[in-house]
């Protein structure tokens, strides 16, 4: 099944959401951001941290798990030295990670209101719905494939004729062998 560049990306975001929950980045939210409005990326995903490093180990995170899973690398970082705000490009979908004063104090969620809030809940069962839909759209263009006929099942009846004969013949052998030894 081929994917979209639009599912492609919700795959990634996802996947950069998830990366954030494994590092315990709080409060995170996935902006879906209007089209017309937007420019060049889709999404917004937008978490908080309690301290520098840890900011620097959730932007980690998510680097090498899009690095790992899909090969995919951010067009650019910023804000890596001081691990206050730290921001990455993936070109359609824009990660920032905050120190949590930061994220009240720039209030970045306020600045895009056109942007449509998702939970990473909300979005992975919206995902999920995506990639089903795709699913039956590939299985119904998919030709049935013409099956082999099945071999003809044995009746129960042939089944207990056949273990007959050979206890039959087992009985016969044990006799010839008695009538050896005698």
């Amino acid at each position: 099944m081929a994917t979209t560049p639009a599912t492609e990306t919700r795959i990634l975001v996802q996947a950069a959401a998830e990366a954030c929950e494994d590092k315990k980045g709080a409060d995170t939210r996935i902006l879906e951001l209007d089209q017309a409005d937007s420019g060049l990326a889709d999404f917004l995903l937008v978490t908080s941290a309690s301290n520098d490093r840890q900011t620097l180990a959730i932007a980690d995170e998510i680097e090498l798990k899009l690095k790992r899973e899909f090969g995919v690398y951010p067009r650019s970082v910023e804000g890596r030295r001081h691990g206050q705000w730290i921001l990455l490009d993936y070109v359609d979908f824009v990660v920032h990670v905050f120190l949590a004063e930061r994220r009240a104090f720039y209030d970045i969620e306020r600045l895009r209101k056109s942007a449509r809030p998702v939970s990473p809940e909300e979005f992975e069962a919206e995902l999920k719905a995506v990639l089903a839909e795709k699913t039956r759209e590939a299985r119904a263009k998919a030709k049935p494939v013409a099956k082999k006929p099945a071999p003809a099942k044995k009746t129960a009846k042939k089944t207990a004729k056949k273990k007959a004969a050979v206890k039959k013949v087992a009985k016969k052998s044990a006799a010839k062998k008695s009538a050896k030894k005698k």
